[in-house]
């Protein structure tokens, strides 16, 4: 047996049926291996030593059904202290405890319990009442295993509620994900769409300049070819001229001819003939008519100054 952590008899030897009595040994932890070795111990006192804690271990006890923990120093009792199912009596008179695990609530074959001298919680000290008698002790155990109950279920609500909120935030985490994934995309797209427009003005002004450059290009061509052209002289049309200096030709040759006959019919021998006498006599004519004519100017000239 462990004495203030050292080895002693062995655990086999205080077994007295099914019950071992361990009260009074001076023990500052719990032989939880040599317990184990003793499923036949279903019964086990551990009072009036200077138990301080139990080790977690300590809830593999589970063939344990009374356990006599009264007159130590626990503090408090494992977390999982609800895995001992079998246990039926419970004395925890005369600890420092102030609350009770959660899984206190596990214990549903708990008859008789004793919590007496204890620095509970007022709502727990309430709930537990007195223990002193049987059918106190056994109301104690009831109230309890129920007020630990309702706590065991108001934390799982709670935890249900911050599993549900959790739940809930992570639903809206995403939802804000897609949403902000679905803005870049938008404005990823709303940047190529622009990137795109940008680039089809930049073309459209380049080959607007582009032709622009050649409209005036083909205009300054233009110009610099018609001064070359309009300054030559014009060149009158050749057919032109020549149709003018065959009709002098015509007319001087034709003169030339009337002088010619002119001065054979009035020189020669010939102006006896019919052709000549009709060519002098319209030679006069054409004489008397201009000297006519000259008198008439000159009188006309006359009547004007008068």
């Amino acid at each position: 047996m462990s004495r203030g952590g050292g080895k002693g008899p062995s655990l086999k030897d205080k077994l007295d049926g099914n019950e071992l009595d361990l009260s009074l040994s001076d023990l500052n932890e719990v032989p939880v291996r040599e317990l184990a070795a003793l499923p036949k111990a279903t019964i086990l006192d551990l009072s009036c030593n200077n138990l301080i804690s139990l080790p977690s271990d300590f809830c593999s006890l589970m063939h344990l059904v009374k356990l006599d923990l009264s007159k130590n120093r626990l503090q408090q009792l494992p977390l999982d202290f609800g895995r001992l199912v079998n246990l039926q009596h419970l004395d925890l008179l005369n600890n420092r405890l102030v609350t009770l695990p959660v899984s206190f609530a596990q214990l549903k074959n708990l008859k008789w319990l004793d919590l007496k001298d204890n620095p509970l919680d007022p709502v727990l000290a309430k709930v537990a009442g007195d223990c002193l008698d049987e059918k106190q002790c056994k109301q104690a155990a009831v109230k309890v295993l129920q007020h630990m109950k309702a706590i065991q279920s108001e934390q799982d609500r709670q935890r249900q509620r911050k599993l549900q909120a959790e739940r809930e935030m992570e639903k809206k985490r995403e939802a804000e994900q897609r949403a902000k994934e679905a803005q870049e995309r938008e404005l990823r797209k709303r940047e190529k769409a622009e990137e795109k427009e940008r680039r089809r003005r930049e073309y459209d002004a380049q080959k607007a300049a582009k032709q622009e450059v050649e409209k005036k290009t083909k205009k300054e061509t233009v110009q610099t070819r018609k001064p070359a052209s309009s300054s030559r002289p014009p060149q009158p049309p050749r057919h032109k001229h020549s149709w003018s200096r065959s009709v002098l030709r015509v007319l001087l040759f034709v003169l030339l001819c009337v002088l010619c006959t002119l001065a054979a019919c009035k020189l020669t021998e010939l102006q006896r003939q019919p052709l000549c006498i009709s060519v002098n006599t319209l030679y006069e004519d054409v004489l008397a008519a201009l000297q006519n004519h000259k008198t008439l100017q000159n009188m006309l000239q006359q009547n004007s100054q008068q």
